[in-house]
């Protein structure tokens, strides 16, 4: 290792360390270390990261890589195993791993990610990977359809915090989102910041999480994550730009959405966030009243 690693200011200030405390960030430099030294990496890179784990620019050898450092090894074993299932099939791929270290060994993608792609070009290209990356998938993978709860218990467990009525439609899509009508795999956690340029030009998903079921489960995310730069008569035309490039069913695409933003919503309340519960309603406000093709 020929450099100190330095823990970001903005890593540490990330939702995800608001309640689970900072001591894990205090120990990344020291991991850092014994993870280079173990796999005979030296740093050739300033140093990235995402809301919960850091990217390092490595190199070994003649390989150009990144060390991806991250506190859960529950979470990481499950994203190797996610990117061993797709195996570099519109994945980043992952040559090494330590998940009871919390440590992946990946290829380097040196591109930009989609975030920095105007909007409409970048749903385009969501709706590309979602459906490379919907290939027949084992039956123990976790259905899609398990992660359906009951929005109206918790929204009244959270002391009811908004008008019921933003529920209804996301209330009566639960009942049949729970029965998938697909059995693909399915990258639940989808979002421009995700995808990146790779080899051969290619867009890539990095840190995605396998699930079995619908492909139209994250779309919602999709949509929020870009949606400051949406003006509301614009949501639409991004809508379909994803489900005509996806190959979409849009009325069940259009349920996801609704039940995925109103259950964010109520999560992000729940974990004290302030911006993206605010656009979860926004983006709800829009889909209710959107007219399908």
């Amino acid at each position: 290792m020929s450099a100190e690693i330095v823990v970001p200011a903005a890593l540490r200030a990330m939702p995800r360390w608001w309640h689970a405390g900072t001591e894990w960030l205090d120990t990344l430099p020291a991991l850092a270390a014994e993870q280079c030294r173990r796999w005979g990496l030296r740093v050739d890179g300033a140093v990235m990261h995402g809301s919960n784990a850091l990217v390092i620019p490595v190199a070994r050898g003649g390989e150009r890589l990144v060390l991806r450092l991250a506190p859960s090894a529950a979470e990481v074993a499950q994203q190797v195993a996610a990117l061993r299932f797709w195996a570099g099939r519109g994945t980043v791929r992952v040559l090494d791993a330590d998940p009871a270290r919390g440590a992946m060994l990946l290829e380097r993608l040196d591109g930009p990610s989609l975030r920095e792609v105007p909007v409409r070009e970048a749903m385009v290209e969501l709706g590309r990977v979602m459906r490379r990356l919907a290939v027949p998938v084992p039956p123990d993978v976790p259905s899609t359809g398990s992660r359906v709860r009951d929005v109206v218990a918790e929204w009244r467990r959270q002391g009811e915090p908004f008008d019921a009525g933003w529920l209804r439609a996301a209330h009566r899509a639960a009942p049949s989102l729970r029965r998938p009508a697909a059995d693909l795999a399915v990258d639940a956690d989808l979002h421009s910041e995700q995808v990146l340029r790779g080899r051969e030009g290619e867009w890539l998903a990095v840190d995605p999480v396998l699930l079995r079921g619908d492909i139209e489960y994250d779309l919602a995310r999709v949509l929020w994550t870009r949606l400051d730069e949406m003006g509301d008569a614009d949501v639409a035309g991004h809508f379909f730009a994803v489900v005509d490039a996806a190959g979409l069913d849009e009325r069940r695409a259009w349920g996801w959405v609704l039940y995925r933003s109103v259950d964010y919503w109520l999560w992000g309340l729940d974990q004290g966030l302030t911006e993206d519960p605010q656009r979860c309603q926004r983006l709800v406000s829009i889909m209710q009243h959107m007219p399908l093709r």
